[in-house]
């Protein structure tokens, strides 16, 4: 094999390996604002337990007048849909780093 045919494979290596990195920070931007969803939730829900009747959920630019359990129900369910969005980020970020090291380790050795 040449040098040439060498260089570019590494190049391609080395561009997969940034497309990577790059899955990498959308993955930590993607995370970073479920959880402040998820933190909000969590504080709508301890507000909503020092709440009295009537309680407001804002829908678009009305306040709707909920049930207390009803609201709470909603954001208890809305809560373990971005849970599971989080895992399923957290699944594809550990794929994604192991591939990363991989790539990054071939990378290491042909240019030994």
């Amino acid at each position: 094999m040449t040098n040439e045919k060498i260089d570019k494979k590494i190049q391609e290596k080395i561009a997969q390996l940034q497309l990577f990195q790059q899955r990498l920070q959308i993955f930590n931007n993607q995370k970073q604002n479920f959880q402040l969803q998820q933190l909000e939730i969590e504080n709508a829900l301890a507000e909503l337990k020092k709440a009295k009747s009537p309680v407001y959920k804002q829908v678009g630019e009305v306040l709707v007048e909920k049930e207390p359990k009803q609201l709470e129900t909603e954001l208890k369910e809305k809560k373990k849909d971005i849970e599971v969005k989080i895992k399923n980020i957290d699944s594809q970020e550990k794929k994604t780093k192991d591939k990363a090291l991989e790539l990054q380790q071939e990378i290491t050795t042909q240019l030994k």
